[in-house]
């Protein structure tokens, strides 16, 4: 782990953070990463205090198991843990974070704890009665000690032989500084002599109280070696608990510490995709101040980064394995949230010369080595620079082009830097590889630090020695040398550098004009439907009128017994019959799979049989309706929140909707059964009435059965004698 982060640039940002923990430890985070962040996403949304130092606690867990006795201060870090976690069930969690802190359920003995001990770590009054007495006995004998040198201080007779008439404290014992002589006066012990030649002493008087305090702190130690032992043997009753606690704090040290470099310096989480694509959008390394930010899409198996030297190529393959290092262990760091990034077991840098005087190796021999273990290794992703270190170019790039897609079968993903041209056009046609091209400012002769997806770059040698001091003269000579056609083929490449750029800027403005286009597209068909809609609800209130007039004239009717009344109603119903309302309609053709409109529901088309389909819409209900009345709709529904279903068409406030099957064959009756009630639940009625005849019973038994299958029918029983007996049904939905 060191050696990946030290060849990463990545430990002075590693050791940063590693700061922000209470107690040394690793930055690996075990366990489900999903769950962890997740957990950290939760605890985000909270104030929280960050744990305070403890010390790492698992010598004294073994001890416990020893059966040993611990110290007081041992045990006063097992309860600042136990603090840390009371003080987090204070919060009102939600979600997995809720579950996990109610899952840490604390003993009552170690409860206790709490009561025990001050923010200090010492016994609170209280605790035991044997150490409050000793430890006031303990107070009242050091005021004795000071009232008592005090008083020889001030005695006439000592004063001549005073240095001073302070109370010194020496090897931890309250003596006064004296000059030579004092011993007429005043019999005491020599404790020190200071840089002056003066003597510290202490009195014999005081050493009789001293020697009492002595022994006062002997008794002391005596009782809380007691309290030890019972608090130990307490411990030892629930050790498996102290272990997972012990583990589980270190677990919220974790979340608390990536929290707080989060927010250091704005951050991001940036939580590993199980595919191994990658796509850095804005990643800034963590090494450079006010650098560049780098967007790169890496969704193919290999990246050749070529082009200008001293352009970054070597930081552009640190900062994807950077990326990848650093999320695989939900770290965060500067990159823009669109960034993806796989999720790699493995994660290797070949960058170094591995030359040396110790090893006796070449240094493309030490390359060969490395080369070799990659063959062993899966879901890896590798950052190898100045590939052809070492040996001759050409051949070098025959060879590392059969290693590149033999690894590439093998699922590695690549990232290779490279001053040479040949390695990257003999691999320019395979479909797995990114080429890349560092990019150069050749009016103000130097790297621009940016980078080009899909050519092949330019070296720019002679330009890099002129800027670093290399005389003309000589710059001049060493182009003649190396050739006028190789130098014409540097400045195809160079034109097809700049043709590339041109080609995308054209292809980035005619995207940006399709998705306007799109966009506007989108706009008119919703404004579409929304007339649509608009058409089919002023539709259903006109019907809805005329039922309720028709009702209303039906009652009359019955009243009055007129004739004259049946023929208006009549004329009434066939000047209704004839209103006809047009739906603006495209041919469109629909197929499986798509996703349409029906009046006011959206799904799903399962199945397509002649002029009908069959949807299932957003609630889950399947329906057949005609193939004519859908529409295409683009439109998705939310993922978690199914939407509510909303009908425009209103239920009558009298009388039942009614199906008259009477006549009809058994197939024929349950196929438009079948519709009559998917448009009824559509209208929302809650009710409806179905006319199957009696005959030879045969199709009121095919009706009992259908409406015994069918998942949105709450309850049906036959009819009033009114409404038809034992040849009708009413159907509640």
């Amino acid at each position: 782990m060191k050696d990946i982060i030290k060849k990463l640039d990545l430990t002075e940002y590693i050791e940063s953070f590693q700061e922000l923990f209470s107690r040394k430890k690793s930055i690996i985070l075990e366990g489900d990463i999903n769950l962890h962040f997740k957990l950290i996403e939760e605890l985000s949304k909270f104030d929280i205090n960050a744990p305070k130092e403890v010390a790492n606690l698992d010598n004294s867990l073994v001890y416990i198991q020893k059966q040993g006795i611990l110290k007081l201060d041992d045990i006063y870090e097992f309860t600042k843990i136990i603090r840390y976690f009371l003080y987090l069930k204070r919060f009102n969690f939600e979600g997995k974070l809720k579950e996990w802190i109610d899952k840490i359920i604390i003993p009552s003995d170690i409860l206790k704890l709490d009561d025990y001990f001050d923010s200090k770590g010492n016994l609170k009054e209280g605790v035991d009665e044997d150490y409050d007495n000793i430890q006031n006995a303990i107070y009242k004998n050091k005021d004795l000690i000071r009232q008592s040198l005090y008083k020889v201080i001030n005695s006439s007779k000592l004063r001549p032989y005073l240095v001073d008439s302070q109370v010194h404290l020496v090897n931890d014992q309250e003596a006064i500084l004296v000059r030579g002589g004092f011993n007429h006066v005043v019999k005491a012990t020599v404790v020190h002599r200071s840089n002056s030649g003066f003597f510290y002493v202490v009195p014999h008087n005081i050493s009789e109280l001293k020697q009492r305090r002595s022994d006062l702190i002997n008794k002391q130690e005596e009782v809380l070696l007691k309290f030890c032992k019972q608090i130990s043997s307490m411990f030892e009753k629930h050790l498996m608990f102290l272990k997972f606690i012990n583990k589980e704090f270190d677990r919220v040290d974790h979340y608390q510490a990536r929290l707080f470099f989060a927010k250091a310096n704005d951050r991001n989480f940036l939580l590993p995709s199980r595919n191994n694509s990658c796509k850095l959008v804005e990643f800034r390394h963590p090494a450079l101040h006010g650098a560049k930010p780098i967007t790169i899409d890496f969704t193919k198996s290999v990246i050749m980064i070529t082009g200008v030297n001293a352009g970054g190529k070597t930081m552009m393959l640190k900062s994807i394995l950077s990326a990848v290092l650093l999320s695989k262990y939900l770290l965060p760091y500067n990159a823009h949230k669109s960034s993806q990034i796989g999720s790699f077991k493995n994660i290797l840098a070949v960058l170094d010369d591995p030359q040396s005087v110790k090893n006796d190796i070449s240094t493309f021999a030490g390359r060969m080595v490395e080369f070799s273990t990659l063959f062993s290794k899966k879901n890896a992703i590798v950052g190898v620079d100045e590939i052809e270190l070492g040996t001759d170019s050409d051949e070098a790039a025959s060879l590392f082009k059969v290693i590149i897609e033999e690894l590439i079968k093998k699922d590695i993903k690549i990232i290779i830097t490279t001053h040479h041209k040949r390695l990257a056009a003999l691999l320019a046609s395979n479909s797995d590889v990114e080429l890349v091209a560092a990019l150069y400012d050749e009016k103000n002769q130097r790297p621009t630090y940016e980078f080009l997806q899909g050519t092949i770059g330019k070296s720019y040698a002679f330009e890099t020695a002129s800027r670093y001091g290399i005389p003309h003269n000589i710059i001049k000579l060493a182009k003649k040398v190396y050739g006028e056609d190789k130098d014409k083929l540097n400045e195809l490449i160079e034109r097809s550098s700049e043709l590339e750029r041109e080609y995308k800027q054209k292809i980035q403005k005619l995207d940006k004009e399709l998705e306007d286009t799109q966009r506007i597209k989108k706009s008119l068909k919703e404004q579409k439907e929304n007339l649509d809609e608009l058409v089919y609800s002023e539709k259903s209130k006109l019907h809805k009128e005329y039922k309720d007039a028709r009702e209303e004239a039906k009652k009359a009717i019955k009243a009055k017994i007129s004739k004259e009344g049946h023929r208006h109603l009549n004329v009434a119903h066939t000047k209704a019959s004839s209103i006809k309302t047009q739906k603006i309609t495209e041919i469109e053709e629909l197929k499986v799979g798509d996703r349409v409109k029906y009046r006011t529901s959206k799904g799903v088309i399962v199945s397509i049989k002649g002029k009908q389909a069959f949807i299932e819409n957003d609630s889950g209900m399947k329906m057949k309706v005609p193939l004519k009345d859908l529409s295409r709709s683009g439109n998705m529904p939310k993922p978690t929140i199914k939407p509510k279903t909303t009908v425009t068409v209103s239920k009558p406030e009298t009388g039942h909707v009614k199906l008259d099957l009477h006549g009809q064959r058994v197939d024929e009756a349950l196929e438009n059964l079948d519709k009559f009630l998917s448009d009824a639940l559509i209208a929302g009625f809650d009710e409806v009435l179905v006319y199957h005849g009696i005959g030879t019973g045969k199709l009121a038994a095919a009706t009992k059965k259908y409406l015994d299958k069918h998942p949105k029918i709450r309850s049906y029983e036959d009819a009033h004698p009114s409404s038809g007996g034992f040849g009708a049904k009413v159907i509640k939905l």
